[in-house]
């Protein structure tokens, strides 16, 4: 292959250098196509037009592949815990028995919050939903934290990424608790990460806890799941946010705002809002699939296929294990959850769903599981927010390393030209 790509424009012939990834990608370095010719490129929803060069994660949405670092979904999510998936994400290197032992405990320590910001979050009304709550408390903590993170320094980068490693999932289950009309419970230094998440999550006053490992086990996927996906809406929210030298915290508070829509992170809440739509008109899920082949029909089937993915989602595959193993171990009869069999069934049988490779994505899983365990509808998106730290982080931090460019995307004005003002 060449290693410059060339463009003719209005008799004129230019040549851009390719950029070649390790995974055989091929992209034109077009950062003097302006200079050069006056013009720029038009690409709404920047589909086509790669924003920065990243090691952190690959995906391959034709072949339905996901790795992070270079190492499978698949392995990560059977094999690792979600600090050991964190680590790797943010430092590059999968951690030895020392480094993550050291990580929990540093994580540990910072897994208090400050009085003042309890207030705060008490403060909110009742109605407030908790991803308004949750961006609001990660952009509070910068007035805990007033120091600017000095990214030449290991040091100083460690502990904020600590910080918000050890205060987030306090803010997750305090959202939750806040929700659901319950007190705040605090962190329990005895237990592990996980663990000490669930007990803060699901704990009722006045009786003791014990996470029931099927629980555990599903969650710990689930977050390896969503903790990161490549230049999604979100990740490039805090990338773009972070590239002005916005603070970690910001950055953040920001991509938990991208992460609210109903077209990315929302879409687990949109499945089940579908299927508790489609019980009440009587549960009749074949009468749904044939409304969603019907291209003159405006009703839209969330959970099912993916904007990147062309193939089956690989993180799906994982999570419908988990699914089922929750489902049965808790017994739970729901007849949402018996309308979400009904149309994965329906799904992978019906030839039109097959051959345009429609399946369930992990939206559509997640949303069950999260069902069966009791979270409130409203809570799904604040628990894939905490699945995506690490990978938030990995990227601001890429991004201020890599002493990036502050992100300024160009338009093609259509507005009207000069004109007088006749008054």
């Amino acid at each position: 292959m060449a290693d410059k790509a060339f463009l003719e424009l209005e008799g004129k012939r230019y040549e851009f250098p390719l950029v070649k990834g390790s995974e055989g990608e091929v992209g034109i370095d077009i950062k003097t196509l302006r200079a050069q010719t006056g013009a720029v490129t038009l690409d709404p929803g920047y589909k086509n037009t790669g924003a920065c060069q990243s090691s952190i994660t690959f995906l391959n949405g034709e072949k339905g592949e996901l790795r992070y670092r270079g190492y499978s979904i698949d392995e990560l999510a059977e094999k690792a815990s979600f600090l050991e998936v964190a680590y790797l994400l943010i430092f590059g290197e999968f951690p030895t028995a020392a480094q993550i032992q050291q990580f929990e405990s540093d994580i540990q320590k910072e897994s208090k919050l400050d009085d003042k910001l309890v207030q705060i979050i008490d403060s909110f009304p009742s109605s407030a939903h908790p991803m308004g709550v949750l961006a609001s408390a990660t952009s509070a903590l910068i007035a805990f934290n007033p120091s600017s993170v000095n990214v030449s320094s290991e040091e100083d980068m460690y502990n904020a990424i600590v910080k918000i490693m050890g205060k987030f999932p306090i803010l997750v289950a305090y959202a939750q608790r806040k929700l659901t009309g319950q007190p705040y419970v605090g962190p329990d230094a005895s237990l592990d990460y996980m663990q000490n998440f669930c007990k803060m999550m699901f704990s009722k006053e006045g009786t003791d806890y014990n996470a029931n490992p099927i629980i555990l086990d599903a969650l710990n996927k689930l977050l390896i799941l969503h903790a990161d996906h490549e230049q999604n809406c979100s990740t490039s929210t805090v990338r773009i946010v972070g590239s002005s030298h916005a603070g970690l915290y910001a950055s953040i508070s920001a991509g938990i705002s991208a992460l609210w829509g109903p077209l990315h992170g929302g879409a687990n809440q949109a499945v089940l809002e579908m299927l508790e739509a489609i019980e009440k008109d009587g549960g009749d899920t074949k009468k749904y699939m044939a409304k969603a082949k019907d291209k003159s029909d405006a009703f839209r089937l969330m959970g099912f296929g993916h904007r990147v993915y062309k193939n089956f989602d690989p993180r799906a595959k994982i999570i419908k294990v988990a699914a089922d193993q929750v489902l049965a171990d808790l017994g739970v009869h729901d007849p949402i959850l018996d309308v979400a069999k009904g149309l994965e069934k329906e799904a992978l049988e019906d030839q039109y769903f097959v051959d345009r490779k429609l399946y369930p994505n992990v939206d559509f899983y997640s949303g069950i599981i999260y069902r069966a365990m009791g979270i409130p509808v409203e809570m799904f998106t604040v628990l894939f927010a905490l699945g995506r730290i690490p990978g938030w982080i990995a990227q601001w931090r890429e991004m201020r390393l890599n002493n990036e460019p502050i992100g300024r995307p160009r338009q093609i004005f259509t507005g009207e030209t000069l004109r007088p003002l006749n008054r």
